[in-house]
Formats: structure tokens, sequence, C-alpha cells
């Protein structure tokens, strides 16, 4: 084995460690967890769903953090820096701590017979052994990918959170709702809280709940939230909330993620108490970056980790609640195995230039294919397009044509948004809004 001293060079060596770089299956991760004596003693919430796990991991982290608790979160992908996939007590874990796990890892994976490990597998093990090293009394587990044979869920969980289903990764979690339900309805657990905040969930996800005799927490059967344009409230069992203020995450769908949020504190109160005011502080305070996050300034700069039909559906009402923009310029970047038809269509008449992007990722479908996808289907003869090699450069190129009125969405992959913030806001951008 080669000399391993720095985070990039941990993580170079796990990308080549194993033939495949997605092996659904838990029997590897889960031996070299147990020669790990990889267990929590304090509560667990693991949360599943193709569209809100971020934000619902985000708000659970804020509101738990408001209430005193010392808390860990478990997310993926990140934006820019891997180290942005843990955050104990709300911050993120340096890459020296990452080293330290990485190393545990390795000589657990070592200890007897040589077990292959894939990139993710072994980068979960190394920050579940952090958050279990870090003496915290909450853990926030987002799931990777589907439930069932993700490696997140060797860990059993004490509330199951199961957010929006759609379709993505069909090739892998099934082509129907009811097959890909039935994967993130795996992290359900007997006897356990199970939150389904989606308002119309497959019945694989309910089902399975009576399956494994899980506590099913159903939105609008066991919850649900009202509200007007100033405040919302919250019922659920036992308890409701009133006179909230909106999540300072943007979007109406971020109230049905709070609704699960707060579902999901309330299953588990005995446990783990929280008070009104933290509930309000909590949402009032959570970050989360390339969520329909808002740049200040002229041109209006919006950017979306929206990369499936229904995120991007979810952007294209967000965008229309803005109000008027005399231009909307729009840069684009998406892996090669996403339903482009549906996303471009559904956005399309709210994008007047579009900036179609390569990614540095050999998933990635190029910019000229992408753009090839929208001329297929594009009703707007008004509506222009180019391509560019990089996310940073089509966004120069946007910066450059727009007028300060104008808005330009910066939306598609984690490595579309990734590309843009790298650096903060570029300096370029950082000098057009200034100026």
């Amino acid at each position: 084995m080669q000399n391993l001293t720095t985070l990039d060079d941990w993580l170079a060596y796990c990308e080549q460690l194993h033939p495949k770089s997605i092996d659904m299956g838990l029997a590897r991760v889960k031996a070299v967890a147990e020669r790990m004596k990889l267990v929590f003693d304090c509560p667990v919430i693991t949360v599943a769903g193709t569209n809100g796990k971020g934000s619902t991991c985000a708000m659970l982290e804020a509101i738990l953090l408001q209430a005193g608790y010392r808390t860990g979160v478990f997310t993926s992908p990140h934006l820019v820096h891997f180290e942005e996939r843990c955050r104990l007590r709300g911050d993120i874990v340096t890459a020296a701590q990452l080293v330290a796990s990485f190393e545990k890892v390795e000589a657990a994976r070592k200890a007897g017979d040589d077990i292959s490990l894939t990139y993710f597998e072994f980068t979960t093990l190394a920050i579940l052994n952090l958050l279990k090293e870090a003496n915290l009394d909450v853990v926030v587990l987002e799931v990777g990918l589907g439930g069932r044979l993700d490696a997140v869920n060797i860990i059993d969980t004490d509330c199951a959170v199961i957010t929006s289903i759609d379709l993505d990764h069909t090739e892998l979690l099934g082509n129907t709702r009811e097959a890909i339900g039935f994967e993130k309805a795996g992290i359900m657990r007997a006897g356990k809280p199970a939150v389904v905040s989606d308002p119309v969930p497959p019945q694989s996800i309910v089902d399975h709940a009576a399956a494994v005799g899980a506590d099913l927490w159903r939105f609008g059967t066991d919850f649900n939230f009202s509200g007007d344009k100033q405040q919302w409230g919250w019922a659920g069992r036992g308890r409701r909330y009133a006179g909230l203020a909106y999540p300072a995450l943007r979007g109406a769908n971020q109230l049905v993620n709070a609704s699960g949020v707060l579902a999901a504190l309330t299953a588990l109160r005995d446990r783990l108490p929280v008070t009104a005011q933290a509930v309000r502080n909590g949402l009032a305070m959570v970050e989360l970056p390339g969520r329909f996050q808002i740049i200040p300034g002229q041109p209006t700069l919006v950017l979306d980790v929206a990369h499936n039909p229904h995120s991007v559906a979810a952007l294209a009402e967000n965008l229309d609640a803005m109000g008027f923009y005399a231009c909307t310029h729009a840069v684009f970047g998406a892996m090669a195995d996403k339903d482009l038809a549906p996303m471009l269509g559904r956005v399309g008449p709210l994008i007047d230039k579009w900036y179609f992007t390569d990614l540095p990722t050999p998933r990635a479908a190029g910019g000229e294919a992408l753009q090839a996808a929208w001329q297929a289907q594009n009703t707007r003869p008004d509506a222009t397009s180019a391509t560019f090699k990089s996310p940073e450069l089509a966004l120069q190129a946007a910066v450059a044509a727009a007028d300060p009125a104008d808005r330009i969405v910066v939306f598609g992959s984690f490595y579309t948004v990734g590309g843009i913030l790298k650096d903060g806001v570029p300096r370029l951008l950082a000098k057009h809004l200034a100026g």
C-alpha cells in the first residue's frame, strides 16, 4: 500500500479499491463495521428519499442544536469539499479527523480476510466511526442511494424519515415509484417510528411499514401543516405548533420537508425533547447551500441542485413565484443517466438563454449532448443556447451577457453548483455583483 498521508491520498485510494463504483449489498460493509464495533449509544435518525433529504437533515440538525444537543450529521454528496459530508456539533470536520478515521477503516478492512469496499462504503465507515467517537446526543444519517442496500443502513435507526419519492437512479432502484419506494422503506425498523413526508407515498412504503411492524407516521393522516403568506402551523400526534415563521430554506416544497422534521422530533420527544422556541430558532437559522439559494445582487443569482424531474418541477414553481425578470439565463449540467426531456420541458418556458456545461466526471453528459436534448424538444424560437467546458466558464458567459435586471439560474448536478461555489462566489461574479 502506498504512503497515504492526506485526505486526497485516501480518497484517491478508495476510488480504486473495488471494481465497481456502486455495488449494492451490505455484507461486506457490515463485516468491516462489526470489526470496528460501529454501534451508537444515542438516538439515530435516518433519512431516505429522492428529493428533500439534505434539507430535512439540515432542519433536524438546526433545531436539535438550538435545543442544546450535541449533534452529528452525515450527508452526501458534497458540493465542494469532501469534509462537508460530516458535521459535529454544527461544524464541518477537518481533513485530519477524517484521515485518522480512514486509517481505522483500513486496519479493520485488512484484519483477517481482505474485504473489498467501494469508495462510498469506505468513506461511510470512516464517517460513522467519527460520529461514534464524538460523544454525541443524536446522529442524523442521510442515505446515499436507495435505502435497503445502502451502506448507511447497517446502522439500526431509531426513527426513519422518508421524503418525497420520484424516479431517479432507475437502473439500480427500479423504474416505478413502487419499486423505488420499497428500496427507500428498507431503512424502517420494527417498533420504531417511520415518518413519511411524501403526501402521496407509494403503497409499497405503507405495506413495508406494516410488514416490519414500524410505527408509521403519514403526512395528511398523522401530521399536517396549514398556513398563509405570513406564517404556518403544524399539528401531529399529541402536539401542535402555531404561528411559525417560514423556514430559512426557500421554496414552497420546504414546508413538506419541515413537516416531516417536526413529526420525527415529535415521535422522539421522550428521548429528545425540544421546545417550541428551539423549533422556531432552528427553522429561522437553518442553512443549506445549493437548495434554491439566492445570491443577492444584480443580476439575481439562483443556485439549485435540482437534477431530476420532481426537483426541477419544484425549482420551476419557485422561479415562477419570484416575479418578473426581463431575461432568465440558465447554466445547466447533468449526469448522463438523467431523464432530461421532462426536466428541460418543465423549466424551458422560463429560460431565455441556456448555457450547457461539461462536468468533471465521466458519468456526466457533455454540454453538447445536453444542448442536443434541449434542441430536440425546444418550442421557443426566441431561446438561445451555447456550450461550455466548465460551470465556471458557463457562468462567466452568462454574467457577461446579463443585464442588472436579469436572473441567472445555475442548476443540475452537485458538480454544476459545486463548480460555481468552489471559490465562494467566483471573483468575476462578485466584482460584477458589486458593480
